[in-house]
């Protein structure tokens, strides 16, 4: 038998899922709705299908083409404008020419078509209408019949005063030919206004059935939500993908669910999904193919398109995901929201329910919607952070990205830039520089490549070998799923704000200066960068003395990426080392996770073993924390003093410190005749304060002191040894001094409003706008820092005790949320 799907439906109620798609090729059970139409034709022995297009034709026409994979023949046809759905039907009439059943292909049902035909023919009927009861009729055409099935009367969408049945009609016709000759082609013309009640009109034998089962036309965003929810519920007869692995729970080829995940059902689990250990997917869920769900991210009824990252600890609730959507971490979506197609939601943000997100939207960290957004793009001007650019992996920073970010930053250059580009031993870090050496020779560049490497050796290696740039990918010290990339200048330091700007400009209008092929230059492996680095950091230092002080050191580091440096080292200076790892905390650690878990037990240890110091190193040798023989933890702005007072001792001249240091150092550099310049807390405006002061390329000192873990535990255990003194006497002699910072969330529109302010009402009369706004009292100052990521302001204090220096935080953040919430 022959049938006609209708499927020129825009779908305008179901936007932003049909943004970019027509109404027909909205997945249902994670399948294009006109699939499931398809395949209930087949079902009931209709195997010659036409199909009718109007809105995107061709969306449909590819995914489907002749119908042979569905076991079908499929034809199209397509209207130039709306004919309406007895137009668009006629518009098929040469392939017409026998009983025919009309369908919608936008609607889910189980109807019994066959019983539909079989009563058409009995009665002899012209028109057949197929029939359902609901409960709510008010949105639907009724339709009234006598007990034979003859329809008497219809009412569109009735009030309920004028309801006298509740069955309604479902789209679903069989129909003669001749039915469509009572009006011209390309006339338009609908069924249910203007053919059926002509037919009625004319007396024709036109006939109503009601057929039992499962129907609804999908004609909004809830109905699409429920219709889910009612396939998970076993409401409608429909074969559910994948294989039934727990009561009510089905999983497709290639998913992967850790052991410590937890599903409930009913729910599905697409082809090649991921679910994260502590991951839960609650009752009436749908995930499309290749969702990756992360560690303590929840998810509640709610439907999920294909390719949706879910981050750590996001919360779904009741909402419609599109394809390709980033929810990153933390971020909440809630009941009846809808996120349309590659939008990314950032860490800690929220949208609230009902809110509809169109296509290629951002949202940023922390921000909160309540309304929704269909202006604007996905594509943030500032893709810089404070560190290069940081991302997750194959979700924020994929292969793709990394080749044009390798042609930006290589034509920024210029065409003959020399650029190392280096990594550090993690398999994704290596991926990704190779698609940067892909996207910078493309532009020409001479690219330098050196695996195996760290941030510190890497910067090393820019100055050393003559470059005019580098560029290090490196895992991110917080999370293994997540890698920055950090670039650098010729001296090694990170590229200015501008330099940034000219890589973001380019990165937007793609509109980069490819290379002839004959004008390709091959990469060059360079192996010879880690021994000159290593004998670098050894050439300042005394190591014989080093050797015989015969320092016992306990250590915890990222034995992938350090353990061949600190086993050189050793070997070169003659230290002990003994590894630290407490029980429980095995293979990657985060460096927040450390400070809160690893230090007690490390302080603990260096006493108990008699060590003359702790140290834990950061994956890529950035940063370090150091611990003296007496358990004491030294880091951030105790570390800052420390390394001050050690360059200070060693050398007259100058200490770079960032503006948030504290002001004993001032009084160190006094006692030692020194002088202290104070720079922004940015990584660049340090770098390059430092890198004013180096000479020699070869040098491992100020700049390697602050940012090199490695140089740094190295010179502080040269000092020791020299001075015959332990790490305690150190830090003994800086000044007692007293520090407190915390963070104040402040709307991105409200930063500027706040440090305005501030400026123009300091509440007292000293103070300096270096970075930020920092204000001078009598016992103490405060500065209030606007973060160039997130959606708040940081507040750092120091006093001369430490009541003070809390209670100057506790002021400011007061003073923060009265600017923030005040209305001018």
């Amino acid at each position: 038998m022959k049938a006609v799907i209708m499927a020129g439906g825009e779908g305008s109620r179901l936007r932003p899922l049909t943004c970019g798609r027509p109404k027909p090729m909205v997945p249902v059970l994670n399948k294009p709705i006109m699939s499931h139409i398809i395949a209930l034709l087949q079902e009931h022995s209709f195997s010659d299908i036409g199909v009718t297009l109007q809105y995107m034709p061709e969306a449909i026409r590819d995914h489907f083409g002749n119908g042979a994979g569905h076991g079908v023949n499929l034809r199209y046809f397509v209207e130039d404008s709306p004919l309406g759905t007895a137009g668009s039907v006629k518009n098929a009439a040469s392939f017409l020419d026998e009983t025919f059943m009309v369908i919608s292909g936008d609607a889910l049902t189980d109807l019994e078509l066959s019983k539909a035909v079989d009563f058409h023919k009995k009665q002899g009927a012209i028109a057949t209408l197929v029939l359902t009861r609901v409960d709510c009729p008010l949105e639907y055409g009724v339709v009234i019949t006598s007990e034979d099935g003859k329809i008497t009367q219809f009412l569109e969408k009735p009030g309920w005063g004028e309801v006298f049945s509740d069955t309604v009609n479902t789209g679903i016709y069989v129909l003669e030919p001749e039915a469509l000759d009572y009006f011209a082609p390309g006339q338009k013309f609908d069924f249910s206004k203007d053919l059926f009640p002509l037919l009625l009109r004319e007396k024709k034998p036109l006939f109503g059935m009601v057929l039992p089962g499962y129907w609804c036309d999908i004609g909004n965003l809830q109905q699409y939500l429920e219709a889910h929810h009612d396939i998970l519920a076993g409401k409608v007869k429909i074969k559910m993908p994948g294989k039934e692995v727990a009561p009510q729970v089905w999983v497709e080829e290639g998913a992967f669910i850790d052991q410590a995940a937890v599903i409930k059902g009913p729910a599905v689990i697409g082809m090649n999904c991921q679910i994260g250990a502590g991951a839960r997917i609650e009752p009436y869920t749908l995930l499309g193919s290749g969702c990756l769900v992360q560690r303590g991210a929840s998810i509640k009824r709610s439907v999920l398109w294909n390719n949706v990252f879910v981050g750590n600890g996001a919360a779904l609730r009741g909402a419609v995901v599109g394809g390709r959507v980033q929810v990153q971490a933390k971020a909440g979506i809630y009941e009846g929201a809808v996120v349309g197609d590659d939008s990314i939601i950032r860490e800690n943000s929220q949208l609230k329910p009902d809110v509809k997100l169109w296509p290629h939207k951002l949202v940023e960290s922390g921000a909160t919607v309540h309304r929704s957004v269909i202006w604007g793009t996905v594509s943030p001007k500032k893709i810089f952070g404070f560190e290069g650019i940081s991302g997750l992996v194959n979700v924020e920073i994929t292969p793709e990205t990394a080749v044009r970010l390798g042609a930006a930053f290589g034509s920024v250059n210029g065409s003959a830039a020399r650029i190392s580009v280096s990594c550090d031993s993690y398999i994704a870090s290596a991926m990704i520089k190779e698609a940067l050496i892909s996207g910078a020779q493309s532009v020409g560049a001479e690219v330098l490549g050196l695996s195996g490497s760290i941030t510190p050796e890497s910067r090393y290696a820019v100055r050393s070998l003559g470059c005019s740039a580098g560029i290090h990918v490196k895992v991110s010290p917080d999370s293994p799923d997540k890698l920055v990339m950090v670039f650098m200048n010729a001296r090694g330091g990170n590229i200015s704000r501008e330099l940034e700007r000219k890589v973001e400009n380019a990165l937007a209008r793609e509109d980069f200066p490819r290379s002839e092929a004959g004008r390709l230059h091959p990469p060059q492996v360079v192996s010879e960068v880690y021994h000159k680095y290593i004998a670098a950091i050894c050439t300042e230092p005394d190591n014989a003395c080093i050797r015989r002080a015969g320092f016992k050191l306990l250590l915890c580091y990222d034995r992938l990426n350090l353990a061949g440096y600190v086993d050189d080292l050793r070997d070169k200076l003659g230290f002990a080392v003994e590894d630290f790892r407490p029980a429980g905390l095995s293979g990657f650690y985060s460096w927040s996770a450390c400070q809160e878990a690893l230090l007690p037990a490390l302080a603990q240890a260096v006493i108990e073993s008699s060590a003359d110091a702790g140290a834990v190193l950061d994956p890529n040798a950035d940063r370090i924390i150091l611990i003296d023989e007496k358990g004491r933890v030294i880091q951030d702005n105790l570390l800052t003093a420390l390394i001050s007072l050690i360059i200070l001792k060693s050398r007259s001249g100058s200490v770079v410190v960032p503006v948030t240091a504290p002001m004993v150092i001032e009084s160190l550099a006094e006692q030692y005749r020194g002088k202290v310049v104070r720079t922004k807390t940015a990584i660049q405006d340090f770098l390059d304060k430092v890198l004013t002061q180096e000479a020699a390329p070869d040098s491992i000192s100020q700049f390697f002191l602050h940012f090199d873990a490695l140089s740094a535990l190295v010179n502080i255990l040269d000092y020791l040894a020299r001075h015959k003194i332990r790490l305690s006497d150190l830090v003994d002699e800086i000044p007692q001094f007293f520090m407190d910072s915390r963070d104040v969330p402040v709307p991105w529109e409200a930063k500027g409003k706040v440090i305005r302010r501030l400026v123009q009402d300091p509440p007292a009369s000293q103070f300096e706008t270096l970075d930020g706004i920092k204000i001078y009292h009598p016992d103490g100052w405060t500065l209030v820092l606007p973060d160039p990521d997130e959606p708040v302001c940081r507040v750092f204090s120091e006093g001369s005790t430490m009541e003070i220096a809390e209670s100057l935080t506790d002021m400011y953040i007061k003073k923060i949320n009265e600017i923030a919430d005040s209305k001018s």
